[in-house]
């Protein structure tokens, strides 16, 4: 049942077009260069390779079931970023205060906007971008607090609902800041829900407001409002969109604007509130609903910064000079997490357009923007380049330092882009591949064995088992939704609570936890979204044309592909309708075949209103059944998810792009 990830870096070498007698007096000059740099190195500084296998994390007893530890909060867990700020809005005044004037939230101007035709024939958003327009620390207090109050002439009260239903932008923050001073409960919901994972959240919380923007209510809440019956004021953050007559009556739509100059006109009778404490809940946090309606979860202040807390000790030197591209989903806890760190430490938040980060994916984008400069480069430079590129993988995989080629390498870049990405949570040190780091400070990790999978805590060399996490991060539980909440939260003697993850996990020896393996089917993809396998099998296995499938995907990956098993009768029919001929295996193994599959599983996929990213893109067509004999399926034919990704391993890196 193992299923290791390997940790060593990719070592994926660029292609060069060097004279081979020019090419060994540079390997030479290389290899001198190497020697020169590599004797300081090793004989002054600690080798980084060396210091990334340092013990980062270790467990707490000698016991299997021990918890795990960061190193750094061994003696007690970290839960409070600043003394004596216990609940967000007091560690945004802290902020407000030590920060007054400094640039906090940034919007880019959009100065137009154009189709552009792509490759492939289909249409994206070309922007034109202007400048950043910034909000300073002291700006973005004031319009929360205005904002706070306007919603409170409204009639919100405290400890009740309100909903967020919008895009990432400073309005998001602003809104949300405004509820964590006057302890509204947030109800976070994903721009991209479908309507009625919408209609589901705004009718469980029970909300009577909901903030959002024009586009949103014009392409999806329009739509369903009328399903929402509490509903009463609409606040859109960017202006105020025509209104309709088929609006259900009582409902009022209102801007940012118009709510903060009210909140900002009410007398000082009205402006006092109701301030939270560390236990109230902050936020409700609705899911994807990937494995049907999504579930809301709630999170406290004193959950929200405990976890913040230990992330902020990941980063390094996090100050006032550092600027944070803000464009993931802030109905995410990673993103409004990573927000608020950079928020309470004085960093600037730059909002992108979703048209410059979100439509494509990120890293592929920026890859195929760096490699249009590098085919734009002179055939000496672009050599130059692909030698400095290829040297600089061969030493990282090393664990040692390219002093010169750094330099050279971020002039290129920095030349290329001024966009800085903030580190991740692993220590930015580590060169190992393929692991998700150490505990943070704020909680501990500890493994539970899974009988059923084989996987225990006393397994050699490492221990394995479900992954539960421990600490004051660790949410309220689901909301309206005890049951759940009883299966995947518990408190120990101490009082501690834990959640149980689903996820199956191994310690390394430096104690850094390495994913291998899942209870559940659910995956989230490269851009954050969650997709369960189940769903989208049991929406397209009762075609005709399918006598079995199985759907896979990654989080290295956007997009979801799938093993099929045609019907023969019925794969052979479509063949003749559209000229194509051969023996089974032939039919199966065409690429025309697989594409004419794929037409009707993405039509079937419609009908059965699967998310765009839910629908596979790719497809792989078996000419042999799956039975038990062959080891891909259990006795009672239910999917072996495991043998069934090793057996289609080489058409998996196909699928993906890498032959």
């Amino acid at each position: 049942m193992n299923n290791h990830v390997s940790s060593k870096p990719s070592t994926m070498k660029l292609k060069h077009t060097i004279n081979p007698i020019l090419l060994y007096f540079i390997h030479f000059i290389i290899s001198l260069y190497t020697i020169l740099t590599y004797i300081p190195f090793h004989f002054f500084s600690e080798s980084r390779k060396e210091k990334s296998n340092k013990i980062k994390a270790k467990p707490v007893n000698s016991k299997p079931e021990s918890a795990y530890r960061s190193v750094n909060s061994m003696d007690g867990l970290a839960s409070v970023l600043y003394p004596g700020c216990d609940t967000l809005d007091k560690v945004f005044v802290y902020a407000k205060n030590k920060f007054k004037n400094k640039r906090l939230l940034g919007t880019r101007e959009i100065l137009n906007e154009e189709d552009e035709v792509q490759p492939n024939g289909k249409i994206f958003k070309k922007v034109i971008l202007g400048h950043y327009n910034w909000l300073s620390y002291e700006d973005v207090f004031i319009r929360a607090f205005n904002f706070g109050n306007g919603l409170q002439m409204l009639g919100q009260k405290p400890k009740t609902n309100i909903a967020i239903f919008c895009e990432t932008r400073a309005e998001w923050m602003i809104a949300a800041q405004a509820c964590f001073m006057y302890n509204f409960q947030l109800v976070t919901l994903y721009a991209t829900l479908g309507g009625p994972a919408v209609v589901h959240g705004l009718n469980e919380t029970e909300v009577t407001n909901i903030i959002t923007s024009k586009e949103l209510l014009q392409t999806k809440l329009k739509d369903i409002v009328s399903l929402v019956p509490r509903l009463r004021h609409i606040i859109t953050v960017d202006g105020k969109p025509p209104t309709w007559s088929e609006f259900p009556k009582g409902v009022i739509v209102h801007t940012m604007a118009a709510v903060q100059a009210l909140g900002a006109k009410a007398s000082i009778e009205n402006q006092t509130h109701s301030k939270p404490l560390p236990s109230d809940v902050a936020v409700i946090m609705y899911t994807s609903g990937s494995t049907g309606l999504p579930k809301g979860v709630m999170i406290s202040h004193s959950n929200i910064i405990a976890g913040i807390t230990g992330m902020a000790e990941r980063i390094p030197g996090l100050g006032e000079e550092d600027v944070y591209i803000g464009y993931l989903p802030l109905a995410h806890v990673l993103e409004l997490s990573a927000e608020l760190v950079c928020l309470f430490h004085g960093c600037c938040i730059g909002y992108s357009s979703p048209q410059t980060l979100a439509d494509q994916e990120i890293m592929d984008r920026i890859y195929k923007n760096v490699m249009n400069k590098v085919n734009e480069m002179s055939s000496f430079q672009r050599n130059l380049f692909i030698l400095a590129y290829n040297y600089k993988m061969e030493q990282i995989s090393k664990g040692r330092s390219t002093p010169l080629c750094d330099r050279k390498m971020k002039q290129f870049i920095d030349d290329f882009s001024q966009m800085l990405f903030s580190p991740i949570y692993i220590l930015v040190w580590d060169y190992n591949t393929g692991r998700v780091g150490a505990p943070l400070v704020c909680c501990e990790i500890k493994l539970k064995n899974w009988e059923e999978g084989g996987y225990f805590n006393t397994d050699k060399p490492h221990p394995r088992g479900e992954i539960l996490i421990g600490g004051q991060n660790v949410t309220m539980g689901y909301y309206k939704n005890e049951a759940k909440t009883k299966a995947d939260f518990f408190e120990d003697e101490n009082g501690q609570r834990w959640l149980c993850t689903g996820d199956i996990g191994e310690f390394d020896p430096d104690g850094c936890l390495k994913i291998i393996d899942r209870k559940k089917d659910l995956v989230k993809l490269q851009a954050g979204e969650y997709v369960s396998l189940g769903k989208v099998e049991a929406a397209l296995k009762n075609l005709p044309l399918i006598d079995n499938i199985c759907a896979y995907a990654n989080s290295y990956h956007s997009y979801v592909i799938g093993f099929v098993v045609p019907n023969q009768k019925e794969l052979t029919e479509l063949a003749r309708k559209k000229g194509l001929r051969g023996t089974w295996e032939e039919l199966c193994n065409s690429c025309e075949m697989e594409n004419e599959v794929l037409k009707v599983l993405s039509e079937a996929a419609i009908s059965a209103s699967l998310e765009k990213f839910e629908i596979p893109v790719k497809i792989r067509l078996s000419p042999e059944p799956w039975t038990p004999e062959t080891g891909l399926v259990t006795d009672a034919f239910k999917l072996k998810r495991k043998e069934l990704k090793t057996h289609y391993q080489a058409d998996i890196e196909r699928m993906y792009g890498r032959k």
